[in-house]
């Protein structure tokens, strides 16, 4: 849902920059002549001007309305609209004011109360008794995400001007869907946080104590093997319970599963049999943080789950080009498909909280919908779990490897 509502407003942002672009030609076109080169007509070259400058002003509002990010942008914003002064606010002050005319901030923000509160625009003759200020006339329009009103954009100019305020209330509305698509970057990563920190408490108790129980047996009996299997137990829960990063790479991530299956042979010895085959070039991939463990973790339960022999789970990791294709399978007791969609759909909780919905939810949330688990099972017949990881992602990348300490 939020990265359809995330194309929409992009989409929308698109389509306001062709607006854009007509008022910054009718407010360029006889004020400051441009060389044209080989760029066209005049409103060609308007358009790539005006879609250039927005390009420059985009990036910091995606992260949000605050005095650094409109610091940033206010100035290609003022560009923008070709006005003597700009300033943006939040509902409380001026974060930033661009040109002249910056002793009009308090008058400015005496004036602001009618717009935040109403989310309209509004215009206004600026009282001055400097003789040579340029700026008599302010144009108001609000800044809104969600429906509410988080500041406003206000525009100074010589003169009252239709065609400013009608500019103004384009730019802000672009402005607006910047901040918005901003809070669905924020809200998508407390997402994933929270998804995290869901898998992190379904880390089954009884593995926990089945792991302690273990080690305590090889005490007496063994004491170097317990010293092994206590660092083992230790390194994978310093991984599953860090604290930086929402990705990780392939390496570390199979490193953790390494840890995870020591822990698990040592407790059920020639039971479980693992064969793990790598692409080196794929090692230093990244994906999303405790994204493959959990899946380790659902073939061993239902690989060995009623089953009295043996059980095989075989991982890979191969180079398929703009992809990493890892495939985790078991030989255990499957699953029926339409409850393995029901449990992806999370109608229904499945047992022992291994939390496939969890990790297909988040390989959708940040690759795409055409990059989620896919599930080959039928009762008794194992199960094959196949994940594409795009080696190339914006905004995907790796916290860096941890190390034992």
């Amino acid at each position: 849902m939020s990265g359809s509502l995330g194309g929409f407003l992009a989409g929308l942002a698109v389509a306001l920059l062709p607006l854009l672009a007509a008022g910054f030609w009718l407010g360029r076109r006889t004020a400051r002549p441009q060389s044209l080169g080989d760029l066209g007509t005049p409103v060609e070259h308007a358009t790539f001007q005006t879609l250039h400058t927005a390009s420059l002003a985009a990036p910091p509002l995606r992260a949000g309305l605050t005095g650094e990010t409109a610091g940033k942008s206010a100035r290609k914003l003022r560009s923008l609209l070709g006005t003597d002064a700009l300033c943006l606010t939040d509902r409380d002050d001026v974060l930033v004011w661009d040109g002249v005319g910056g002793h009009h901030r308090a008058e400015v923000m005496a004036r602001l109360a009618g717009p935040l509160e109403t989310g309209r625009g509004e215009a206004f003759p600026l009282s001055c008794d400097i003789p040579d200020c340029s700026v008599r006339w302010a144009v108001v329009a609000p800044l809104t995400v969600d429906d509410r009103v988080h500041g406003a954009l206000v525009a100074c100019a010589p003169r009252e001007s239709a065609v400013l305020a009608r500019a103004a209330g384009e730019v802000a509305r672009w402005v607006s869907v910047q901040l918005e698509l901003a809070d669905l970057d924020q809200s998508r990563t407390r997402l994933i946080e929270a998804e995290i920190k869901a898998l992190r408490a379904q880390i089954s108790p009884h593995f926990i104590f089945n792991s302690l129980a273990v080690i305590a047996s090889f005490v007496r009996t063994d004491p170097e093997r317990a010293r092994e299997l206590l660092l083992e137990f230790a390194d994978f829960t310093r991984y599953s319970f860090r604290r930086h990063g929402d990705f990780t790479t392939l390496a570390d991530e199979l490193h953790a599963i390494d840890h995870y299956l020591a822990l698990v042979r040592a407790r059920f010895g020639d039971r479980l049999a693992v064969t793990l085959q790598v692409a080196p070039e794929v090692l230093p991939v990244a994906l999303p943080f405790l994204c493959l463990q959990p899946l380790v973790e659902n073939a061993v339960k239902h690989g060995l789950e009623g089953k009295a022999d043996r059980c095989r789970i075989q991982i890979t990791a191969q180079d398929a080009g703009a992809e990493a294709l890892v495939v985790i399978e078991d030989d255990g007791a499957g699953m029926d498909p339409g409850l393995l969609r029901r449990i992806l759909a999370r109608e229904v909780s499945p047992s022992g909280g291994i939390g496939l919905s969890n990790v297909d939810e988040r390989l959708r949330q940040v690759y795409g919908d055409d990059h989620g688990l896919v599930i080959e099972t039928a009762v008794g017949a194992g199960m094959k779990i196949t994940v594409r990881l795009p080696k190339y992602q914006p905004g995907v990348h790796s916290a860096g490897r941890l190390g034992r300490e």
